[in-house]
């Protein structure tokens, strides 16, 4: 298996058939060998009944499924976990980049990179109208210069929700994190540089749902969770 994509997915029933339809369309074209794995995390709408629906005409889709709501950091492990492929990508739900930025990334894990993210700090990154309040981008920039000071200095974003690792990475990574929730891509790129992992910025174009499940109170977490990161570090948690 080539490529595995994971799409975390909590009540995401407006958007989940268009994002699968997408993705499949573009790498099913391109043949692509991959795998499509929907992780609910929780779900109370029909986004369950829908990815069941799809699979019979969506070659190599498969629907991971928990009753509870464990947070995206979990529900990101499980896939991650759980693939196969040679490269995996973690993706949003809402589409917000799409899967053509794969084009952009691939070329550095030829040049030695074992992580490539997107980002909307790059130059020649697009944040298209209406996707990032203006409370949103405040925050950002504030909570990221305390993220970089705390566990992963260098990285100008850590969470967009489009990464990307190599089979490898993954394996040594995600079987070593302990976060469950928003934090997680924080602690998912301290550990790789802990591991001495080479990690890539690239720009996206950046179309964020103005009904995003993300919440003022999710930053606070995040903080807290990176605060927990540095002491995990710092107490040798992660050996």
């Amino acid at each position: 298996m080539y490529l595995s994509v994971i799409i975390p997915a909590y009540n995401e029933e407006k958007h989940i058939k268009n994002t699968i339809q997408s993705i499949y369309g573009y790498l099913s074209d391109r043949k692509i060998d991959h795998e499509i794995i929907v992780v609910t995390d929780g779900s109370t709408d029909k986004t369950n009944d829908i990815v069941l629906s799809m699979l019979p005409v969506v070659q190599n889709l498969e629907l991971l499924s928990y009753q509870s709501n464990k947070g995206k950091g979990f529900a990101v492990r499980q896939g991650m976990l759980k693939a196969i492929g040679q490269y995996r990508l973690f993706t949003d739900a809402d589409n917000a980049t799409s899967i053509d930025h794969i084009e952009k990334m691939m070329p550095f894990f030829n040049e030695g990179y074992g992580v490539v993210i997107g980002s909307i700090a790059a130059k020649g990154s697009v944040v298209a109208s209406g996707s990032e309040p203006i409370w949103r981008r405040l925050f950002g920039i504030m909570g990221n210069l305390f993220i970089q000071i705390m566990a992963v200095p260098g990285i100008s974003d850590t969470q967009r929700g489009f990464k990307m690792v190599t089979g490898e990475v993954a394996n040594k990574i995600f079987t070593k994190m302990t976060i469950d929730r928003w934090g997680f891509d924080i602690e998912m790129l301290a550990l790789a540089r802990k591991l001495g992992y080479k990690i890539k910025e690239v720009p996206v174009f950046w179309k964020n749902d103005s009904n995003s499940h993300v919440k003022l109170s999710a930053y606070f977490q995040v903080l807290l969770e990176t605060v927990k990161i540095r002491w995990n570090l710092i107490t040798g948690k992660y050996k």
